[in-house]
């Protein structure tokens, strides 16, 4: 298994920190770094800039928003990079969910899946450089109105390679799609001790592949996962409940909640139910302190370097062919020690 460094997104400003982050990666034999965006920092303009202190790290959205950019607006973007970059750019891109999507992006939400699978088409299409015409349900190129006058145009500038596309997903169906249609997966809140029903989503995605869309053996599972490193379990284990116990408990709407479900496949329906009731009922503290540490630990490596290194083989042997991990320039040079 490679690692990757994860940068997320901003949170009031630019991390000071980064540019050592990236440093470190690529001088400790990290394969990539990954940039991302919601309602705050995009993923591209970090990226470019941090890359361009890199001569080796490929360099990763994970993820770029289908809802912020049209897909000829993010295939463009995707091979300037390349060209910029050398040929290391992957392109990670996801759905989000709705709060986002149409609160943010003012974009309509319904029907992910087929939106998603639309947009892989163009971005193909524009990054084969293809003369682009698009006739589906979400997206029509030329627009079909205004001024009446839109012709389909090739892009200007040719590609320097197949650049590979990662999708985001969690549903047994997203997953499935990823395997059927992209280079790669990106999950969120991954097991390495409970990945039957994914295994089972991308065996159904593979037997539906087309041929010629790239060889089954160079898939990538590009996966992030929280490293706390402690001599107190339950230490460490706290600081990672709070993100937990807000992706379980307040994204989203009870019925509406992607991070729920996947919890909820894990074993712990009737935990998620407890935290989500708390949650959204203004008792965050409570909903917190509820996260059991068995489920933290299912995806997150947490506790002394040794019981990290204990764990490590489960990971190695997973699905996952990239761990992204983020944390301090320590963190990453123990993770290395463990793991390159």
């Amino acid at each position: 298994m490679k690692l990757g460094l994860s940068l997320g997104y901003w949170g009031a400003g630019p991390d000071p920190k980064a540019p050592e982050l990236v440093d470190t990666a690529e001088q400790l034999g990290f394969d990539s770094v990954w940039t991302a965006e919601a309602y705050g920092s995009d993923a591209l303009t970090p990226l470019a800039w941090l890359g361009s202190r890199t001569s080796r790290l490929r360099l990763g959205t994970s993820i770029v928003q289908l809802s912020a950019r049209t897909p000829v607006a993010t295939a463009m973007a995707a091979m300037t990079m390349d060209h910029l970059s050398g040929g290391r750019f992957v392109l990670g891109i996801g759905a989000s969910g709705p709060q986002v999507v149409e609160g943010w992006y003012a974009q309509p939400y319904p029907k992910p899946l087929a939106r998603t699978r639309e947009y892989v088409a163009i971005l193909r299409a524009t990054m084969d450089r293809e003369v682009v015409r698009f006739d589906g349900e979400h997206y029509q190129i030329p627009y079909p109105g205004g001024a009446g006058l839109g012709k389909p145009l090739r892009s200007t500038i040719h590609p320097l390679r197949r650049i590979p596309i990662l999708l985001a997903a969690e549903g047994p169906k997203n997953v499935a799609m990823a395997a059927e249609i992209a280079d790669g997966w990106l999950p969120l809140f991954y097991s390495p001790y409970d990945d039957k029903q994914y295994r089972e989503s991308l065996e159904t995605g593979f037997a539906r592949r087309a041929e010629g869309a790239g060889d089954r053996a160079d898939f990538e599972v590009n996966c992030p996962v929280t490293v706390q490193i402690a001599d107190d379990v339950e230490a460490a284990a706290d600081r990672i409940r709070p993100m937990l116990a807000l992706y379980i408990g307040g994204m989203g709407a009870r019925g509406a909640n992607f991070h729920y479900e996947v919890f909820a496949r894990m074993g712990y329906e009737a935990e998620c139910a407890s935290i989500q009731e708390l949650y959204l009922g203004g008792r965050k503290d409570e909903a917190i302190a509820s996260v059991p540490l068995s489920l933290v630990e299912k995806v997150a490596l947490i506790g002394p370097k040794e019981k990290i290194a204990e764990e490590w083989p489960a990971w190695r042997d997973s699905l996952i062919t990239t761990m992204l991990i983020g944390g301090s320039a320590d963190t990453l040079r123990t993770m290395a020690e463990i793991a390159l």
